[in-house]
């Protein structure tokens, strides 16, 4: 059914994984540390299985019903994972769907999604979204909040809280988002100080993956390197019922 031919994705993926390498040995890092996780965000299931079939096994989604359709369509034992703003409305659907929610924002989705975990009978792995820079369409819980968010969190039995995730803005020149991924293993250091013990940071995409992966990420996000410039075709939100 899906084509096996190699493919630009093919090529894409393996040039991503030899620059996560690299970053990784620059920075006195073990490779094997940082998880890659391929944004398949309005990209069609014929060609996340090309990136399957190349390698990748963690898939990152946006919008959930976008992905219900295509985990069931293309049915492939990889590691989904959602990375967009979560509606509290949909966690019955997410803790069904979804390996780890790395967007996890506010106290009420946190009781929300523990109590649909509990019904489904599994513990639900989530990050802690910060919010660190300014800009009014992105989410996360402000810097200051994260710590008490992060304590009721632990209070929850069917979340396992793994770590924090930030999205810093977009910028032309890669550097300029360092100071955002500092903040976020800073935040993280100081949560450990509390005795919270956080092992993940989740932070990069295809402009700055290399940059997060210098400041200690352990999950990036990449998409457009992997699947090319995005397109809103058939797969994208609007599509969705």
């Amino acid at each position: 059914m899906w084509s096996t031919k190699m493919s630009q994705i093919r090529e894409n993926y393996l040039r991503v994984l030899e620059r996560i390498e690299k970053a990784a040995v620059r920075s006195g890092r073990d490779p094997t540390e940082i998880k890659l996780v391929a944004v398949s965000k309005t990209v069609d299931p014929a060609r996340i299985v090309e990136a399957i079939d190349a390698g990748v096994t963690r898939l990152g989604e946006n919008y959930v019903q976008e992905a219900q359709r295509k985990i069931e369509v293309i049915d492939r034992p990889v590691s989904w994972h959602f990375i967009g703003h979560l509606q509290s409305n949909k966690a019955k659907y997410a803790v069904r769907l979804f390996d780890m929610i790395h967007s996890m924002d506010r106290l009420q989705l946190a009781e929300e999604l523990n109590r649909r975990a509990a019904q489904a009978g599994k513990v639900m792995d989530v990050l802690i979204e910060v919010k660190l820079s300014e800009e009014p369409t992105k989410f996360g819980a402000e810097e200051d909040a994260a710590l008490a968010l992060a304590k009721r969190i632990l209070e929850l039995r069917h979340l396992s809280l793994k770590g924090l995730m930030t999205m810093p803005p977009y910028f032309d020149l890669p550097e300029k988002s360092r100071p955002y991924f500092v903040r976020l293993r800073q935040l993280r250091e100081r949560m450990v100080q509390e005795g919270i013990q956080l092992q993940e940071l989740s932070m990069g995409m295809s402009n700055d993956f290399e940059i997060a992966i210098e400041e200690g990420a352990t999950y990036v996000r990449v998409g457009t390197a992997i699947f090319g410039p995005r397109a809103m075709a058939s797969w994208s939100r609007s599509s969705m019922p």
